[in-house]
């Protein structure tokens, strides 16, 4: 299937008005839409809507949606140019804003580009790894809908539940990614559901079972390559009053930059 069909987003008979039905398998286990979903269907209802790809989006989120609940997408067209569009998406269930979304779409063709972020050396192959688990609670969330294989970092049972047990990390998680239900030609909706990986990082660089919820979400776009597997290496800048910064470099299998997604997300933790 293609990422719209993952998503369940729906356009309707004004092409500037998407829905997007909120199911448990686009949701995470606390029980609201998962937050790269989100940007995700608006990402995809702005290209949609223009008719150009994305180059990049940045989503503030606002409130959460229940499983049960209907996402509608309003996209407007702020600014249409020869070869760039700006825009933005308000998603809301009905008087609820959910998230709001700008971004730029389009492509200009210059023969200038180059690369200069690379893929870590010496990675072992995805299906060298083994698959990391879901739990129990996750099953049906679109946890169990993504296959993660952890190059480096620690398992959940492994963090410390306690601040005086914890061992911090060097701030890097590297892990690889895809979603075996979309087909490996990833599109910037594909890469704005497995971007939202800051939380899981914070967790990692602070040795503690947590992780956080997302204030904010950008995702830039650079070249888009065919690929079953993604690399996210994900870095944690730095956590400081209940506050977690980071980004992630998405890499195909072939070394290619593909998008990095930065953000900033409430810390929180597991408790006893």
């Amino acid at each position: 299937m293609d990422s719209r069909t993952f998503l369940g987003l729906e356009d309707t008979h004004n092409r500037f008005r998407w829905k997007l039905p909120v199911t448990r398998k686009i949701s995470v286990g606390s029980g609201f839409l998962f937050g790269g979903c989100g940007l995700a269907a608006a990402i995809s209802a702005l290209e949609g809507t223009s008719g150009r790809e994305c180059v990049w989006a940045t989503s503030q989120y606002l409130s959460y949606a229940n499983p049960g609940e209907v996402v509608d997408i309003d996209v407007t067209i702020a600014v249409e140019g020869h070869a760039i569009t700006q825009a933005r998406a308000v998603c809301h269930v009905a008087d609820r804003e959910i998230l709001t979304v700008n971004a730029a779409l389009g492509n200009r063709e210059i023969v200038e580009n180059g690369q200069w972020e690379t893929l870590p050396e010496g990675l072992p192959s995805p299906m060298s790894l083994p698959k990391r688990p879901v739990a129990d609670d996750l099953v049906g969330t679109i946890t169990e809908r993504l296959d993660q294989r952890m190059v480096k970092g620690v398992g959940w049972d492994d963090l410390a539940l306690h601040v005086d047990e914890a061992t911090q990390g060097d701030g890097q998680t590297l892990m690889w990614a895809r979603i075996p239900d979309v087909i490996a030609d990833v599109d910037a909706t594909t890469l704005a559901i497995l971007g939202d990986f800051v939380p899981m990082g914070v967790g990692q660089a602070l040795g503690r079972r947590g992780g956080g919820n997302s204030l904010d979400n950008t995702l830039r776009v650079c070249r888009l390559v065919p690929t079953d597997w993604v690399l996210m290496d994900i870095r944690i800048h730095a956590v400081e009053r209940g506050f977690g910064h980071g980004l992630v470099h998405m890499f195909a299998e072939d070394g290619t930059l593909l998008a990095t997604a930065s953000q900033s997300v409430i810390a929180r933790f597991a408790k006893d």
